[in-house]
C-alpha cells in the first residue's frame, strides 16, 4: 500500500468525518429535526401555500435559464482558455473567479446599476421593452453571473488533458470540427460539463444576496424561495421558514443525485467505448 505524506489512514479520516459531521450534516439535522417537529398540516400548509409555490416557480425557473445559458457560455470560456494562447488571457482567466471573490450583494448592486432604466444596458433595452432590473430576467442574470464559474473551472481542466491524437485522427478520415467536437470532444467532457452545469444550477437555487437587489422582490412575481425563508424568519415563523428551506434542500439533493446517477451512465458508456 502506497504512503502518503498525510498522517495514516484513521486520523486523517477521523478529521476528515469531524469536519464533515460538525460543518455540513449538523446543521442540515438540525433543521431536518426542526421541520420533522411540525404536524403534516402545518407543512403542508407552509410549503404549498400559494406563496411558497409562487416562489419555488420563479427560483426554478430562474435558475435552469442561469444553468443553460451557463452551460454554453461556461463552455466557450472554458475552451478559449484552454486552447489558445492570446494577450490578457491570464487576466481573462483571473477574472473567472471574480463572482466567488466578489461579495453577491456587490455583485447585485452593480448589476442594478446597469440594467437599471437610465444604466449602461438598460437604456437600450428599457425603451425595447425588455426589462431586466426588478424582472425575472435580473433574476436569471444574477444567477448567471454567480454561477457561472462553476461550470468554466469544472470544465477547463477536463479539456487541457484531452488528448489531441483522437481529434487529428477524426480529421484524418474527413470528420468536419462540428462532428469532431460532437462526436469526439463532447462525449468526453460531457461527464465534467453536466457536474459544473449542476452545481450551478444547486448555487442558484441558493442565491441571495445578488438577487435581492435586482428582482424588485414582488410577492408572486419576482419573490424568490431564499428571501421567501428570511421573511419568514423575520416574522418568526419559524417552523414555516423551515420547511421552506428543507424543500429547497430536498431540491438541491434530488438534482446532485440525479446528476450522479447520469454520470455514472455515462462514465460506464465511455468504457464500454
Amino acid at each position: 500500500m502506497k504512503r502518503g505524506v498525510l498522517p495514516g489512514f484513521s486520523l486523517t479520516m477521523g478529521m476528515t468525518v469531524t469536519y464533515l459531521g460538525l460543518i455540513v450534516l449538523l446543521p442540515i439535522a438540525a433543521l431536518l429535526i426542526k421541520a420533522g417537529g411540525m404536524t403534516g398540516q402545518a407543512f403542508l400548509a407552509a410549503t404549498t401555500s400559494p406563496r411558497a409555490l409562487a416562489s419555488y416557480q420563479v427560483t426554478l425557473v430562474s435558475a435552469a435559464e442561469a444553468a443553460a445559458f451557463n452551460a454554453v457560455v461556461g463552455l466557450l470560456f472554458a475552451w478559449v482558455l484552454a486552447r489558445y494562447d492570446f494577450p490578457g488571457r491570464r487576466l481573462l482567466d483571473s477574472l473567472m473567479d471574480l463572482p466567488f471573490a466578489l461579495p453577491t450583494a456587490v455583485a447585485g448592486v452593480a448589476l442594478t446599476a446597469v440594467f437599471a432604466s437610465n444604466g449602461w444596458f438598460g437604456q437600450f433595452l428599457v425603451p425595447l421593452g425588455i426589462n431586466v432590473a426588478h424582472a425575472q430576467p435580473g433574476i436569471a442574470v444574477a444567477m448567471a453571473f454567480t454561477s457561472l464559474p462553476f461550470v468554466v473551472r469544472t470544465v477547463q481542466p477536463v479539456i487541457e488533458d484531452l488528448e489531441l491524437e483522437a481529434e487529428e485522427a477524426a480529421r484524418i478520415l474527413g470528420a468536419s470540427e462540428l462532428q469532431v467536437f460532437f462526436k469526439v470532444v463532447l462525449p468526453t467532457i460531457a461527464p465534467a460539463l453536466i457536474a459544473g452545469i449542476t452545481l450551478a444550477f444547486a448555487r442558484c437555487l441558493g442565491e441571495f444576496g445578488a438577487i435581492i437587489f435586482i428582482a424588485g422582490n414582488r410577492p408572486f412575481d419576482t419573490e424568490i424561495t431564499a428571501l421567501l425563508i428570511y421573511i419568514r424568519l423575520e416574522e418568526y415563523e419559524y417552523g414555516a421558514a423551515t420547511a421552506i428551506a428543507t424543500v429547497v434542500l430536498s431540491m438541491a439533493f434530488l438534482v446532485m443525485l440525479a446528476t450522479n446517477a447520469l454520470q455514472a451512465w455515462q462514465q460506464r458508456y465511455l468504457d464500454r467505448g
